[in-house]
């Protein structure tokens, strides 16, 4: 069985954060690990108070999992501070972590911070270099970019920034654009393509980049071509977004219970 690694925040309310991951990676079949970087009281509604893990700890966390449990791909999400950073890319360049999905996240779909304003730079300086596939959405691409995206031609423009920066290929999510489609952007070498979806109305959007970044590591695990991992990502989230239970009052869960894309005959099991 295939391990992938998720190095993120836990979330209480269970929709996104390590939690979201673990049952993403259940669903995809491979054997989830993680590594906690902050603990956070949070619901549908928003978020409470975090609080960051030691860093002396958070290392320790990387350093067992690549000692006995190596996985074969990693995502991160919530990292929290500028120490975090730079300890996780340390960890990930350090014990030659492969297959790294970075999910840069910064602020929480009901608002809140989860980033601070100092660590934002050392994302774009210490991480993206080191990723497989950086998978932001407008605001954070902007900040990491230093640039508006507010059209698709836009985040065309800021995956190929993202790639100049060091990153192997970017995912720009697209979905705080209006209109009835949604559409996020692949820019991978010299190859671009444009993903569509149905908008869906539903309030139950938590957790969806978590969710995406840790599906798509799941497929990258399993040795799915990276745009047949994000393929497989993207359709894994809009059918969880469909079928949401509809739980809390704010942002609700997505239904990490729907199934996940069928296996390819090339998945190396």
């Amino acid at each position: 069985m295939r391990i992938a690694l998720s190095i993120a925040g836990s979330d209480s309310g269970g929709g996104a954060g390590i939690q979201a991951d673990l049952k993403t990676f259940h669903q995809f079949g491979v054997f989830g690990t993680s590594v906690v970087t902050a603990v956070t009281a949070q619901n549908s509604v928003g978020v409470r108070a975090w609080q960051a893990l030691p860093t002396a700890l958070v290392i320790r966390q990387i350093d067992a999992l690549a000692d006995d449990l190596p996985p074969v791909a990693v995502k991160s999400g919530m990292l929290g501070s500028a120490d975090l950073v730079a300890a996780v890319a340390d960890g990930i360049a350090r014990r030659g972590l492969p297959n790294y999905v970075l999910d840069p996240v910064m602020i929480a779909s009901s608002g809140d911070r989860l980033l601070h304003r100092d660590a934002e730079q050392l994302v774009a300086g210490r991480l993206v270099p080191l990723a497989t596939l950086v998978t932001p959405n407008l605001d954070e691409a902007a900040v990491l970019t230093g640039r508006e995206v507010r059209t698709v031609d836009d985040m065309e423009r800021a995956g190929r920034a993202l790639l100049a920066l060091g990153a192997k290929a970017a995912l720009v999510k697209g979905g705080h654009l209006p209109g009835s489609e949604v559409v996020d952007v692949l820019i991978a070498d010299r190859a671009v393509r444009r993903f569509t979806s149905p908008r869906l109305d539903t309030t139950s959007t938590h957790g969806t980049g978590c969710t995406l970044s840790a599906a798509v590591a799941a497929g990258l695990a399993l040795g799915r071509p990276l745009e047949q991992a994000v393929a497989d990502g993207l359709d894994f989230v809009h059918r969880a977004i469909a079928a949401a239970p509809g739980l809390g009052k704010g942002h609700g869960p997505l239904n990490h219970f729907v199934p996940a894309p069928p296996r390819p005959p090339t998945d190396g099991l």
